[in-house]
């Protein structure tokens, strides 16, 4: 009896697993395909080079306070060595802060990101979930972060049906 319970078991739980649904997506194909996407990256990418080049600027003057300090050091008494020496550091600790703020981990380029992208990136999520839940998918991968799917058959792939669901044509 016990072993006719177990087969069973095993035999529904083999069924059930049998029975699931599975898909994929492409992320980085669905937001190339979407316009405002498009934009906010350009923008971003834009801001980035603005700001690489002023903190390129800022350094290249740090530079040249460093050559002239170097040049004009030996006629310098010891308290201007001291003033100078200060000033270019005091500079270069303003440039790395800079920098910081622009490029850091929570710095201005990553709040602009989550400003312009993370409401797109929520639109495709919540139309992948509600795919999800319309199909009955029990598991859907994306195939553009490294998903490693070795093989990918394209009736499962779900993208385009995302891009619809947002209210974009192919």
């Amino acid at each position: 009896m016990k072993k006719i319970i177990l087969f069973s078991i095993a035999f529904l739980t083999v069924s059930l697993l049998m029975a699931q649904k599975f898909a994929y997506v492409d992320t980085d194909y669905i937001l190339k395909q979407i316009p405002a996407y498009e934009s906010a990256q350009e923008q971003l990418d834009a801001i980035s080079v603005e700001w690489q080049k002023e903190i390129e600027v800022l350094y290249a003057e740090i530079d040249k306070m460093y050559k002239d300090y170097q040049a004009e050091k030996v006629l310098l008494t010891e308290d201007l060595k001291i003033k100078k020496e200060e000033e270019i550091i005091s500079k270069e600790k303003e440039v790395k802060e800079l920098q910081k703020k622009r490029f850091g981990t929570e710095g201005d380029l990553y709040k602009k990101r989550q400003e312009l992208i993370k409401p797109i990136q929520d639109d495709v999520f919540n139309a992948i979930k509600q795919m999800a839940t319309d199909g009955n998918f029990a598991v859907i991968f994306d195939s553009s972060s490294g998903a490693n799917m070795l093989y990918s058959d394209p009736k499962y792939d779900k993208s385009d049906e995302i891009l619809s669901r947002l209210g974009f044509k192919n």
